[in-house]
């Protein structure tokens, strides 16, 4: 799902992908780019979990404003990842999942 040619920016460089580990699964992720970008290119939408209802969240304002994305990224809790970009090794849970959810 990344972009891998644009009109204007023209053909994406060959990149050397980290690894990042999202709910135990392993998966490639572009460096430089944010989180939410990366887990959206794997078609992974839910970032949390309400408290109260359980109810799926994802990225909504994309500017870190809203906080619908947040996530335990290296076990701290409610990282905004739609600000945060990846690195190398990072361990990244859904927030709120263990926590009461079905």
């Amino acid at each position: 799902m990344n972009i891998t040619e644009h009109p204007i920016l023209g053909k994406e460089e060959n990149y050397e992908y980290v690894n990042i580990v999202v709910d135990g699964v392993p998966i490639k992720a572009k460096p430089g780019s944010m989180i939410a970008a990366a887990l959206i290119a794997e078609d992974i939408l839910i970032n949390r979990y309400t408290r109260k209802k359980h109810e799926p969240r994802g990225i909504f304002c994309g500017i870190g404003q809203c906080t619908d994305c947040v996530m335990v990224v290296n076990g701290l809790k409610n990282v905004r990842t739609c600000i945060t970009k990846v690195e190398e090794g990072m361990v990244i849970e859904t927030q709120n999942l263990k926590e009461g959810r079905i």
